[in-house]
């Protein structure tokens, strides 16, 4: 027997990967509909065979991603809206609601490696992260967490970075800090108005001026 069913769980359910583990989930079981992040948390609609919308509720309440913490899940039954796949739709700002965000999270071990790797894209990019990892609270402007609504509303994403935006299978994808060297902030260092480098020749130039006994402010 098939039946609908609408979902709301709040916490810290944005900005952790949440909507890519529900679109996963969601696939896998061969359920359809959508979800969409809101001010109120994440909103689920949901429609299929009993036993695969059981397994969703149990993976939900018990096996969310690592970084999520969910402080309540409510359910209804729905109709069936006709639903011909599971998406992630646009996000829906409320006026008035109030959501928590996640804190900044330290570098991840994927994120770590590929910073090390001299043939990765990222190498020693100084502000690398994905879904993980990376800034979450210090970046936000407004909720829903979206990029729009974060400092990253300034840094159009190149070519490469939105394909693993876009990729359900990245872990990158719907990270809103996601960048890299040719799209994302960067490190300047200066002296005065007649010295200014970046990147790493800015982290070289910062490491020099300590070992000559100058002093840095950051």
């Amino acid at each position: 027997m098939s039946r609908g069913l609408g979902i709301l769980a709040s916490g810290i359910v944005q900005g952790v990967g949440f909507s890519p583990f529900l679109y996963g989930l969601a696939k896998n079981l061969k359920l359809k509909g959508w979800v969409r992040n809101s001010s109120s948390g994440v909103d689920i609609e949901l429609y299929g065979a009993d036993d695969a919308l059981e397994t969703f509720m149990f993976e939900l309440t018990n096996h969310p991603p690592k970084l999520a913490r969910i402080d309540n899940i409510t359910s209804h039954e729905i109709l069936d809206s006709n639903f011909q796949d599971f998406k992630i739709i646009e996000s829906k700002p409320e006026t008035g609601n109030f959501l928590p965000i996640s804190p900044d999270v330290a570098i991840c071990e994927d994120c770590a490696r590929e910073l090390l790797d001299p043939t990765d894209r990222r190498y020693r990019y100084p502000f690398i992260n994905c879904t993980n990892c990376g800034p979450r609270f210090t970046i936000i402007h407004d909720i829903p967490y979206d990029r729009p609504n974060t400092t990253m509303s300034s840094f159009p994403m190149c070519a490469n970075c939105a394909e693993e935006y876009h990729d359900p299978l990245n872990r990158r994808f719907h990270a809103q800090p996601t960048a890299c060297a040719n799209c994302g902030p960067r490190v300047e260092y200066f002296e005065n108005p007649d010295l200014s480098v970046f990147g790493e020749e800015a982290i070289q130039s910062a490491r020099q001026s300590l070992k000559d006994g100058k002093i840095l402010a950051i």
